[in-house]
Formats: C-alpha cells, structure tokens, sequence
C-alpha cells in the first residue's frame, strides 16, 4: 500500500537534494569563473613584475617567487627562441605560445599562459588548470556541505510536519471505520482543512446515496413481504379446499383456483426480480444502438395472440429514420411488454391498442388504448410500487408501471400519462434528444397486426 507519508517525504526530500545540487554546481561555475579572473589577474602581474628583472648569465637577477605563486612556472624566450629561464622545470609545460592569455592542452593537462615581450625577450607565465577547478570544487563543497548533512534532520521534520498535515485524513477514517452499518448520516465539515473539504462531500454524498437506497430496499423488502403474504395465504387456503373437495368436479374447480392463483404469484415474483434488476446500483449493463421500431414490432408480435384471445385490434406504425437511440435493449423491451399489456389488460373486449413509435423534440414511444383510462387524480399514483386502483376489475401486480417508470429514469426519459384520442388512456416515453442516434425522421404509418 502506498504512504501519502512516505511519498511526500522522498518528493521533498528529492526536490531539496536536486535544489542542493544545482545550487552547488551554481557555485562550482561561479567560483571557477572568479578563481580563472584572479588567477588571471595573478599571471598578468607576474609577468609585469618579471620582465624588470635583469638577465645575467642567462638567469634572472635577485627574482624571487613567494609562497602563494608557487604553482606558477616561468619561462623567459630569447628572440631566437632559447630559453632563457625556467622557474619549475616540468615535461608537461606548454612550448612557447601567441602573446596575451591562452588555454592550452598539452595532453598531460590543461595549462592557462599569459605572454608578454620586454625588450625583445618573451615572458611566458602559465599555472595548471586543475589548481583552478580543485579551487572551484572546495568552494563548492563548502557550499553544499551543510545541506547534505542537514538532509537527516529535514527527513525527520518533513516526517513529522506531514504526520501532522494528515491528522485529519486519520480523523476523517476513525469517523467512517467506527460507524455501524446503519449510521449514515453526514460526517462533520467544520472541523477538516479546507483541502480535505471535497473529500468529506463526497463522502457525505455516498452515504447520501447509500441511505437512499437502504431506505428504499426496506420498503421494497416490506412491500414484497406484504404483497406476497396474500397470495400465498390464498394458495394455502385453495390447497386445504381441494383437499377437502368432496367429488372430482369441486376438486378440479379448487385445481384451477389453485393453479390461477399460482400463476398470479409467479408474475408478482418475476414483477419483483424485474424492478431490483432495473434498480439504480443492480450492477451496468451494457448498451447498444436500438432500433425502437424493430423492438416494438418484436413486442407486438409476442402479444398478438393475447389481443386476438380478447378481439383487440392491436397496431403499430412503422419505426422511422430517427428512432435510433443508445440503450439497454432488453431492458427497453420490458419497458414496452409491459406498457402493451397493460393496455392489452384493461381494454375491453373488441377495443383498440395502437403503438407508434416518433421523433418530437426527441424519440418517444407512445401506447394509446380504447379502454377506460386513468382519471387525473390517480396518474402520478399509478407509478407507485403496489398501487392497484380500487375501481380496476383486472388482477396484476401493481409493478407493471412502476418497472417502466424506473426503465425510463435509466434511460433519462420521462412517462407522461394522458387521455388517448382513442378515448382510453394515451402512456408516452419520451427519450432526450441526446440519446438518439440519428437526426433525420420520417412521417408513420399504421401497420395492423
């Protein structure tokens, strides 16, 4: 696992020893430029004080170097070119050189000369060049000495300095760690620095959302619980009928008691694993381009057999160019099974079903019927999980338009129930135009199944 700690510490640690270095190497540059220009300096008035020296028998006069020229060698050229003087005699000292201050490389080393003629003889005093780095070098090192070894004890205060820095991190993981699986509510944003604000937010936003969906797993887990208890109550009661039946013909009306009323109990159940596969945080499924009106006609045709069982005429218009969007196809195909049977359910015998799939401001699906309807008061109810209409004659779940509700939300669509031209009731989900997939459109028509 990775330390903040530990990383800010090698980061600092790292950018004060670069800074150390480059500081160093700063000074190695600029006290070898000031030692070149007073050696330089040197060299010129060693020659200037050698040439009123008077040559006698091929030495100077009474010419005398002191301690800190030592380094330095003299040579004094005749105009023919013999060598008049030699101070330090040495194999790697250059031969005679161009008047005024050169570098020379001898292949033993570099040299710096400085030459001059006085009275017709060459003066030529050169020094080392290593005399002049190592000078350089120890000023350096003088320099970045004290950093080096101050490096330890910087490492120990950017530790505990940052240590420090990162208390509230540490307060803010207590505070998450020492809470039960229930204690959800937002931690403390008075008390953190001002860095660490955005992360108690977010945090807070989490268990937000957490508490949320705990709360709504509760109610769907009492909800279920309470819509089950009746059917199944109802199955046990029509399993001790038929077991009490007294002839065949009262046992085999309690079988098909019994065997409605376990296929009632199955839908509700798949109703359930429908709607907490549809629930925000079931898991991402993966989307593709749809094509709304392939979808419908594929709808429609598992259905038509039930229209037909209740003399319903049941059509759609054809998709258009534009009914393309980016989605969960399975999910859209209940969405759309449930929206057709619902209406197919509550529309009387000899009615009329029409889906018709567009593009207004955006792709919509719209299922309109000739059945009763919905009055006004009851449409944002009808949404509702277990909401059944008192009035309504026909057995379901109560889930059917709840699961299309949560589809929709899935898929940023909207539901708006109102009245059918049919004079039943007119369901459109209306999808952002943004998740369409194209942009052209075309005018439907009614194709009858």
């Amino acid at each position: 696992m990775t330390s903040i700690r530990r990383q800010l510490l090698l980061a600092l640690l790292s950018v004060i020893t670069l800074t150390t270095l480059l500081g160093a190497l700063a000074t190695y540059r600029t006290a070898r430029d000031e030692a070149n220009a007073m050696f330089d300096y040197q060299l010129r008035q060693l020659a200037l004080s050698f040439r009123d020296q008077v040559f006698q028998g091929g030495r100077p006069h009474d010419f005398t170097i002191d301690g800190d020229a030592q380094d330095f060698s003299i040579q004094v050229w005749r105009p023919d070119g013999t060598r008049l003087y030699l101070s330090h005699p040495r194999n790697e000292l250059p031969d005679r050189t161009p008047l005024g201050f050169a570098t020379i490389d001898t292949g033993h080393g570099k040299w710096r000369v400085f030459g001059m003629q006085q009275h017709g003889q060459t003066i030529q005093v050169a020094q080392p060049m290593h005399s002049r780095d190592e000078l350089a070098l120890a000023a350096a090192l003088r320099t970045v000495a004290p950093f080096l070894l101050m490096l330890p004890v910087l490492g120990v205060l950017i530790w505990v300095v940052v240590g420090r820095g990162l208390r509230p991190l540490d307060a803010v993981a207590r505070a998450v760690s020492t809470r039960t699986a229930v204690a959800l509510g937002p931690l403390p944003e008075n008390r953190v620095p001002s860095e660490v604000v955005p992360l108690v937010r977010a945090l807070n936003e989490l268990l937000d959302r957490l508490q949320h969906a705990l709360q709504a797993q509760r109610e769907f887990t009492a909800d279920a619980a309470h819509e089950l208890r009746t059917p199944l109550a109802a199955l046990s009661l029509q399993v001790q009928l038929a077991e009490r039946a007294p002839d065949a013909a009262a046992r085999a009306e309690a079988f098909g008691e019994l065997k409605g009323g376990l296929q009632r109990a199955t839908h509700s159940v798949q109703q359930l694993l429908t709607l907490a596969r549809q629930e925000p945080g079931s898991g991402e499924r993966a989307t593709s381009a749809v094509h709304l009106g392939d979808l419908v006609a594929t709808v429609i045709a598992a259905q038509l057999a039930l229209a037909e069982a209740k003399g319903i005429d049941l059509g759609a218009a054809p998709g258009t160019d534009n009914d393309v969007i980016r989605g969960d196809q399975e999910a859209l195909r209940i969405l759309i099974t449930n929206l057709v049977g619902n209406a197919i359910r509550y529309t009387p015998a000899g009615g009329r079903v029409d889906v018709t799939v567009g593009d207004d401001d955006g792709v919509f699906i719209e299922v309109s019927d000739s059945g009763p309807g919905i009055p006004a008061a009851d449409r944002q109810r009808v949404f509702d999980r277990f909401y059944r209409r008192a009035q309504s004659e026909e057995a379901g779940s109560g889930l059917g338009l709840a699961i299309v509700k949560t589809i929709a939300e899935r898929h940023q669509a909207t539901v708006h129930l109102g009245e059918a031209r049919l004079g039943g009731l007119c369901a459109r989900v209306q999808f952002d135009r943004s998740a369409s997939a194209t942009n052209s459109s075309t005018t439907p028509t009614r194709t009858s199944f």
